[in-house]
């Protein structure tokens, strides 16, 4: 940029603070005289926030340096060369046509910026799930291998049978059950601790899983079994309908 190129212009240059100080100051004295270039650096202005803020990714730690450093190996282009004023119809046109392509480039890099940052989001969220997922199977696992690990087989209702593992020193439990009835639409089977008498929340089951290993969430403190229950969709704090099965913990 340079001073003595046309202010009308410059509008998207000062809505992103490229210019220098001396151009800053010429460009705002030519505002204060340009109602129709004010307007269009308030619009540039909100459109560049809400790129800033759709695009919002932390940086790598090193990426400064490494910006600062390849900057003294990349070549500055010549200046372009100065508009030939436009006078009339023609230099009305010509804005209107600046501006709306410069409008779009700002909308697509928006949309662009949102999108990767979304598509950054779910791959942060596959991963997280995928993590969750492998810390329940290992804690499992090494449930199941606890030397003290005891179990007791019984059946459901329907038919289904459940094995239920608990292992003290762990202080952990496990059902692991086949052969269940699919529950109601948008309703689930949740999993209780028994504390003597007491419903404890432990978990929730797949519904749409007839055979699963879930570790019961919690630890098993002092209940002395395991129940079942059929609740709405996401739980409850404590059981809304009777028991589908209550299993006693090994001795």
């Amino acid at each position: 940029m340079t001073i003595g190129a046309d202010p009308h212009t410059l509008t998207g240059a000062y809505a992103t603070d490229a210019l220098d100080d001396d151009e800053r100051r010429a460009f705002e004295e030519h505002l204060v005289r340009c109602p129709s270039c004010a307007q269009e650096v308030r619009e540039l202005t909100a459109a560049a926030a809400r790129l800033g803020l759709a695009a919002a990714v932390a940086p790598r730690r090193a990426l400064k340096d490494e910006v600062l450093r390849r900057l003294a190996t990349v070549r500055q282009e010549a200046p372009p060369p100065r508009p030939v004023p436009q006078s009339g119809t023609a230099w009305h046109r010509a804005r209107r046509a600046s501006r709306w392509a410069l409008a779009a480039c700002v909308a697509a890099a928006a949309g662009l910026g949102g999108t990767a940052v979304w598509q950054h989001r779910q791959a942060d969220e596959a991963r997280e799930t995928a993590r969750r997922a492998q810390a329940r199977s290992e804690d499992l696992a090494a449930l199941l291998a606890a030397p003290d690990a005891r179990a007791r087989t019984g059946k459901l209702p329907g038919g289904a049978r459940a094995t239920v593992v608990v292992s003290s020193s762990r202080d952990r439990a496990a059902l692991l059950a086949s052969g269940m009835a699919r529950p109601p639409r948008g309703k689930v089977y949740q999993l209780w601790f028994d504390d003597q008498g007491s419903m404890r929340p432990a978990g929730l089951m797949d519904p749409d899983r007839t055979t699963a290993a879930v570790l019961l969430t919690g630890p098993v403190g002092g209940a002395t079994g395991m129940g079942i229950t059929v609740e709405p969709a996401g739980g409850s704090p404590e059981p809304t309908s009777a028991p589908v099965a209550l299993v006693d913990f090994p001795a």
